[in-house]
């Protein structure tokens, strides 16, 4: 006797609700392996055209993968080591910069106990009690993030080199988790999945060095000291969506408003990167960035925040690739079509909601 079984509403909400909480959990508690692991994943897409290549040139394919892994830790070092080239020089003043601090603090403070009538001792131990709660915090986290790090760079190249060694035995597992009349489906996605995080990676790489361009530029005009340094390490910070703006512009404020001693030198620094900001957002962004990644600014923001509470900010990096990911998956899949337009960037014209009209058979 065969009877379809439809699940109820609540049920199948239920069961929804129980799979995200799981799936979040793991995520939490797992990300010291998951995070590699994607890292590694999207990493190997990237740099699987280059195997490509070199096994093409008759080189054998470990020897390939190897010189590719190889090649992309000097390429990473070189540039860890420009940036810690720069910041070298910015430790030597940095005695300097702390006086300075000090001084425009201790104005600060007077200026406030001016204002609102209240004693520069109590201001005083307010701010030595927020100072030693923010180290004890940031202590306890450089000690963390640390070993996080540590356990990143080693499993790192090892997922790659492993992901790029049995990428035919793993894709060969995909097609077998599926029927054969969905094979041509799944390929498609892998293929969509592939094109996204080459256009998403590559747009970026080349954002970051317009970014950090125009950023040292400015700052250099400006004649804001460590400009270099602050025009990449924002350049950097601005790869975070949405909130990588926001620090990478307060940090050459805050070095303009320390190191200058007219209050417009923040100002300018301010409206500077507003301008590149916009520039970034409305023809950089666009142009290069999210040809293919077509999320909506509202689900963008979401996931973000969401990629934040889960694995800090890396989880705010992979945030719009996977989310972009997932939007594929779901165009592909029939009842999951409604959650892809809802991710995507087509706004309906119309305002109201306008309920399809069934139309009834007469008997």
């Amino acid at each position: 006797m065969g009877t379809d079984f439809k699940m109820p509403f609540y049920a199948k909400a239920a069961l929804i609700f129980i799979c995200v909480f799981s799936l979040v959990f793991t995520m939490c508690i797992g990300q010291d392996v998951i995070l590699p692991l994607i890292y590694a994943t999207i990493i190997a897409i990237l740099l699987n055209p280059v195997v490509n290549f070199l096994i093409k040139k008759r080189i054998p394919k470990v020897v390939s993968i190897s010189i590719t892994v190889v090649l992309s830790i000097l390429i990473v070092l070189a540039v860890v080591y420009v940036i810690s080239s720069q910041v070298t020089m910015f430790s030597k003043t940095l005695p300097q910069l702390k006086i300075k601090f000090a001084s425009v603090t201790a104005d600060l403070v007077h200026w406030v106990s001016e204002k609102f009538k209240i004693s520069e001792q109590k201001i005083n131990n307010k701010i030595i009690e927020a100072r030693s709660e923010a180290m004890n915090n940031f202590a306890t986290g450089k000690l963390t993030q640390v070993g996080q790090t540590l356990m990143v760079c080693t499993l790192l190249p090892v997922y790659l080199f492993m992901i790029l060694y049995y990428k035919p035995l793993l894709l060969e597992f995909i097609k077998r988790l599926f029927r054969v009349e969905h094979h041509a489906m799944i390929s498609e996605v892998l293929e969509n999945t592939k094109k996204i995080i080459h256009s998403y990676l590559v747009g970026l790489f080349f954002e970051m060095i317009i970014i950090a361009i125009l950023n040292s530029t400015g700052l250099l005009l400006l004649g804001i000291d460590y400009a270099i340094l602050l025009g990449v390490l924002g350049a950097i910070i601005n790869v975070v969506p949405y909130i990588g703006g926001i620090i990478a512009t307060a940090l050459p404020m805050i070095i303009a408003f320390v190191t200058k001693d007219s209050a417009l030198s923040p100002l300018l620094v301010m409206i500077v990167y507003i301008v590149i900001q916009f520039a970034d957002n409305h023809y950089i962004v666009p142009k290069i960035v999210a040809s293919r990644v077509k999320i909506n600014a509202l689900i963008s923001i979401i996931v973000v925040l969401i990629g934040g509470a889960i694995w800090g900010i890396p989880g705010m990096f992979l945030s719009i690739p996977l989310t972009a990911i997932i939007k594929v998956i779901f165009d592909h899949i029939e009842p999951l079509k409604p959650w892809g337009f809802l991710l995507g960037n087509v706004v309906p014209t119309t305002t109201r909601f306008t309920p399809l009209k069934v139309t009834r058979k007469k008997k």
